[in-house]
Formats: structure tokens, sequence, C-alpha cells
């Protein structure tokens, strides 16, 4: 409909996390940074910031960048217990029928481990929505992962990531010998005013449109009706185009965007 209108080749806010559409901030280019790093050294990190801010994306920006030597297993929903989570580990690393019985899904983990060892490759296990796990003893499953290793390495990588009330929960002293197993903590932080212009003229342009469509005055509402929340930025910005378009309008100014502040709440 107003991919036409605005010469678009695809829609330049979808909600699906795409790394051709991650704009790398300050912020999202240290994150990545940063965890690039960890996977190197194979160790575990932390990656928290508030809903919306993009830590997904980085996650597949990660894994884009990381080449053949990984092997990403990804945990989208881990109200798991410890029982559940090791066995969830053990199908990502292809173990085909996981045991019942923790000592036997221990071993096949274990030799799971050392086959993508010998093979070069380096599990990386990645846990979104961390906050979300229910036991300690899921958290002690994840700190004792990290007691796979050879003698000069670690034979995998864990990242988690999560809500700010993740880094509370790690907080309290029963987490004390998992927070001494992790090597790096990040949060990601919403973009700064002048982030949100280049944030919104990014991905205009890697859908196929002209940077400068958003006005300063309408960038500055998409800024304080956002707090610079990427996803909300995203949602803000579509229904503002959809406006523009039925009014016939080549831009976005701040009329526009006020015109549809109620329509774009979260």
């Amino acid at each position: 409909m107003y991919k036409k209108f605005f010469a678009f080749r695809e829609k330049p806010f979808n909600k699906t996390p795409d790394p051709r559409f991650l704009y790398l901030s300050k912020g999202h280019r240290e994150a990545l940074a940063r965890l690039q790093y960890v996977l190197e050294e194979r160790e575990i990190a932390i990656l928290t910031g508030d809903v919306g801010c993009g830590k997904t994306t980085i996650s597949r920006a990660l894994m884009d960048s990381a080449g053949k030597r990984y092997h990403f297993c990804f945990i989208f929903n881990p109200r798991l217990t410890a029982h559940e989570f090791l066995r969830m580990v053990a199908r990502s690393l292809s173990v085909e029928t996981p045991s019942l019985h923790k000592d036997e899904l221990l071993h096949a983990i274990t030799e799971a481990l050392y086959r993508f060892n010998k093979a070069g490759r380096c599990p990386v296990i990645i846990i979104d929505e961390a906050q979300l796990i229910p036991e300690r003893e899921t958290f002690d499953e994840i700190r004792l992962l990290t007691n796979f290793q050879l003698d000069d390495r670690n034979l995998l990588s864990v990242i988690l990531m999560g809500q700010p009330e993740l880094r509370t929960i790690l907080a309290d002293p029963t987490y004390e010998p998992l927070r001494q197993r992790v090597a790096l903590t990040y949060h990601l932080r919403p973009l700064s005013l002048p982030e949100t212009q280049e944030y919104l003229d990014y991905r205009i342009e890697v859908a196929g449109g002209a940077a400068g469509l958003f006005l300063p005055d309408a960038v500055q509402r998409v800024y304080e009706l956002s707090g610079g929340v990427p996803r909300r930025i995203n949602l803000i910005a579509t229904n503002a185009l959809l406006e523009a378009y039925g009014r016939d309008c080549s831009c976005v100014n701040a009329a526009i965007v006020d015109a549809i502040a109620g329509e774009s709440v979260l």
C-alpha cells in the first residue's frame, strides 16, 4: 500500500529482527563487539536491556558475523526445570533422543561437545528472556556448563539475554558462583535523539527510500513518544507512514505523528 507511494522495496519498520536493518548505534556496536569477544574466548556473557531495545536483533547479527566455526543453539522460552533445560541443550547439540536420566543425559552432552570440538566448531547457547528462568537449579546447570572444557579452553559459550530484572535476580548472593563465571555483562540502552534520526533514515534507506522522510519536528515527537526504544519507534513510524499516505503527504511532520500518537502506545 504505502510502499509504492514512498518508493520502498520493502517495509522499513517490520517487527522481525532482520540483521539487515540493524542500525548500529554506539551502544549496539559495543554490545556486538563484546559478544564477539565472548565467542572467541568461549565464556559466559549477560546482555540486558529494556523490552524492544534490540537484544534479539543483535544476537542475529552476531550469528551472521560469526561464520561456520560456531554452532548456535537458541532457547527462546526458558521457563524450564533444570532437567528440561539440559534436555533442550542436548537436542540443540543434535542429541536425537535425550535421556530422562541425568547421568546419561550429561554423558550425551559431553560426547556431543567433544564431537563439535573435533570438527573445529564451538557451540554457543543463547538463552533469550533469561529473567523468566524459574528455578535456581536451572541457573546452576547453566553455570556448570562451563565445566565442559579442555586444558586450554571451554567447549562452549553461553549468552544470557534478558530484561533489566535479570541483573536484579543475579545480584542475589545465591548466584555468586554463577556471577564468578560471567566474563562480561552489558546493558543496552535506548537510542538518543540524534540516533533516533539516524535510525529512521537508515531503515528507510535499507528499504529503498530516501533519508529525511521524517522531518526534524517529527523525529522529536517520535523520540518523545518512544523513549528511544527501537521497537516502539518501529510502531510509531509505521503508523505515521500510513497516516502520511492517507493524507497524500510525501513526508512526515510532527502533526502527522501527533495524529497517530494514541495508536502507538505500547
